[in-house]
């Protein structure tokens, strides 16, 4: 690998999409085509080099993102592959964060599909310029203009088609480059190595014609120059529209789309030369921006002569190492020896190995500069999220915000010998994934784990057995139910000790009412210092904080609530922060019961792909499940695409039963929505089920 690549030859990017529409199978072309490996691995062999967990390679998707490092044409680029399953999208959270560009992969046939939608308002999040890939152009079915028009509609995003299909489905053979104005072929025999210029043939030359204006029309918006030539009629060079398409590009004012066919090594090659030519450098983003320990906002351009600042997005363990924790350097330089500050651990760290990583390879590396991504071994505080920078420097970069998880499985060792090493490895799981969560259930002290589905907590099961050599037995999934209230419920809580010594008195009123949802849980204040000090409302405050993990149902977290402290007493030599605390506890359980509490159940947005003839039968299904059918859209293959909202309750054991009822023809995609009132019916149900009450 060269070194010393200038920090504008650096190209820092992420391959996304929904699961199954080739993002694995196009990093795996750009590693044979960048000469990092010398043969194609195939997803479908499970021989995907990028693919490297046993999980992964069985189950033909990727589960982890990960990283590896090539060259195209002088230039570095950092790759990560990121999931396209719904259970891990935490994966592809914590790497868009690190990341300066995207390339998004589409199918041509799917066009934008749920998880699409997902990881591209994860990208806007970020502010993440990116390029679309239609890719499997040569499927049944395959339609790129459809693509762009989707990209349009569902995104409200500004595609801009830089190349056009020649042929599509099995007549597809090569793409026209609307910039150069030149027919690309791309030799079979050769696994499309070696690539032939030609001129675009008459036949295509007034598709082309079209195309090209329209890519004009559309840059002349964004490039005065581009808007000058148009103008006056004068033809615009390839370096002209090159520069407008970079430009708008960085501006995310465009996305530019190229096509091809990464399995049958099509369009590849074009796509690295648009990774360079339009996403940015490191050099290209704005200096990043923390908060110093007096609430400042402070911020550090890319460069080596800047303190350091760097973020660990993803910790790891690996089997001959230990811990590793990817780390993204924004400024400065990290260094093996170095002795650095975590501020949000409070804690100094020490760099003893510094690797890069090329899938779960490493290769020893001193350092890393700005711009670069890495993996240092061994650090013993930081976990993911966390700022890393110089002792005496004081910088706090924004944390990342990891979703709630929507399912539960109760878990056991099978033995008393596997009793601690379960825990430890949970321990370990934990620390790698942040929206695997741990718990022990107080009433049964049965030990819960929770995730994004039954996928999630499937490979988490199987690499405790397979990774850590754990044998458990794990229980039937159980949805995180949570609880809210549906009314106004005022309640007085008065919590009054006499003991020799010191007598407590603490005396609170509470009013509860319900939120919109996504609300959160919120404390509000409205009283006169004269009743309750200024002094006691954060013990208060605290106090209403410890109850949102128990609602008055069945104890399940409680969400979308405001509190609002509306009275209470005190003494002036009795009252302490501790007996506020408790009669805080006592209001507000009792303000819960009046304001008619509700059990709230995850809702799950889900789309069904399907032959025609058995829209009925799967329709009927659906309604049997609470379903709430939201759309359908008719597909020019003869089949139909069914948009819902289910509740995750009635969905356990849905693919076996779609499988069988289509014949296994159709397949479906389910992510987390919202939370919704569970209907009261079946609420009691669940209340009566839960409480032991026949």
């Amino acid at each position: 690998m060269a070194k010393n690549i200038s920090l504008a030859r650096l190209r820092n990017i992420g391959i996304m999409a929904h699961i199954d529409a080739g993002k694995t199978t196009t990093t795996e072309r750009i590693l044979f085509y960048t000469g990092r490996t010398h043969k194609m691995g195939e997803v479908h062999d499970g021989a995907a080099v990028m693919d490297w967990m046993e999980q992964e390679q069985e189950r033909g998707i990727t589960i982890t993102s990960a990283a590896t490092t090539c060259e195209w044409k002088d230039h570095r680029i950092n790759i990560i592959d990121t999931p396209g399953h719904v259970d891990f999208t935490i994966e592809v959270e914590r790497c868009l964060r690190v990341l300066d560009g995207v390339v998004a992969v589409f199918c041509a046939v799917g066009g934008v599909e749920p998880q699409s939608e997902t990881v591209w308002h994860q990208a806007d999040k970020y502010a993440i310029p990116r390029i679309a890939f239609v890719n499997k152009m040569d499927r049944t079915g395959a339609d790129f203009e459809r693509c762009i028009h989707m990209i349009t509609d569902r995104f409200g995003a500004n595609p801009v088609a830089l190349q056009l299909p020649v042929g599509k489905e099995d007549s597809f053979r090569g793409i026209i480059d609307l910039i150069s104005g030149t027919m690309l072929l791309f030799d079979e025999e050769t696994r499309g190595v070696k690539i032939t210029e030609q001129p675009i043939p008459e036949d295509l030359r007034e598709i082309f014609t079209a195309a090209q204006l329209t890519l004009i029309e559309k840059l002349a918006d964004f490039d005065d120059g581009v808007m000058e030539k148009y103008l006056e009629e004068q033809p615009v060079s390839a370096q002209d529209l090159q520069r407008a398409v970079r430009k708008a590009t960085l501006a995310l004012d465009i996305v530019p789309v190229m096509c091809g066919s990464a399995f049958k090594n099509k369009g590849v090659q074009p796509l690295l030369d648009a990774v360079i030519a339009y996403l940015p450098s490191p050099t290209d983003i704005p200096p990043v921006e923390g908060v110093n320990s007096q609430g400042e906002t402070v911020s550090r351009k890319t460069g080596a002569s800047e303190k350091l600042c760097a973020l660990a997005f993803k910790l790891a363990t690996d089997p001959f190492v230990g811990s590793l924790a990817y780390i993204r350097v924004y400024s400065g330089m990290l260094k093996v020896g170095d002795k650095i500050f975590n501020p949000v651990k409070g804690k100094q760290e020490k760099i003893s190995r510094i690797v890069k990583m090329h899938s779960n390879k490493r290769e020893e590396v001193r350092e890393l500069g700005p711009g670069d991504i890495g993996a240092v071994i061994g650090l013993r505080y930081t976990t993911t999220g966390d700022t890393l920078c110089e002792l005496g420097d004081d910088i706090l970069l924004e944390t990342m915000i990891f979703p709630e998880p929507v399912i539960s499985v109760a878990i056991e060792p099978k033995s008393k010998a596997d009793e601690e090493k379960l825990f430890e490895s949970l321990d370990r799981l934990a620390v790698e994934d942040p929206s695997f969560k741990i718990s022990i259930n107080e009433e049964t002290g049965q030990t819960i784990i929770s995730g994004m589905g039954e996928l999630h907590l499937d490979i988490i099961v199987d690499r405790l057995v397979r990774e850590f050599k754990v044998a458990a037995n794990v229980g039937t999934p159980q949805v995180a139910y949570k609880e809210t209230v549906s009314g106004v419920g005022s309640a007085e809580g008065e919590f009054v000790q006499q003991a020799t010594g010191k007598s407590q008195y603490g005396h609170v009123v509470l009013e509860v009412s319900p939120l919109e949802r996504g609300g959160g849980f919120l404390f509000k204040s409205d009283i006169d210092e004269e009743l309750i000090p200024q002094a006691f409302i954060p013990a208060i405050q605290k106090g209403v904080e410890g109850c949102k993990d128990g609602g008055p149902l069945l104890g399940f977290p409680v969400i979308d609530i405001q509190v609002t402290l509306t009275g209470g007493s005190y003494h002036e030599e009795d009252s302490t922060e501790q007996a506020f605390g408790v009669a805080t506890s006592i209001a507000f359980r009792k303000a819960a019961e009046k304001a008619n509490p509700v059990l709230l159940e995850p809702l799950m947005d889900v789309e069904i792909i399907l032959p025609e003839q058995f829209l009925g039968d799967v329709i009927g299904d659906l309604n049997s499940r609470r379903a709430k059918i939201n759309g359908m859209d008719s597909r020019e293959n003869g089949f139909q695409v069914i948009t819902a909202q289910v509740a995750l309750s009635e969905m356990f054991g849905y693919s076996t039963d779609l499988r069988s009822v289509t014949q296994g023809r159709a397949n479906f995609t389910m992510q987390f929505a919202t939370y919704g009132t569970v209907p009261q019916n079946i609420a009691r149900k669940i209340i009566q089920k839960v409480k032991g009450i026949l």
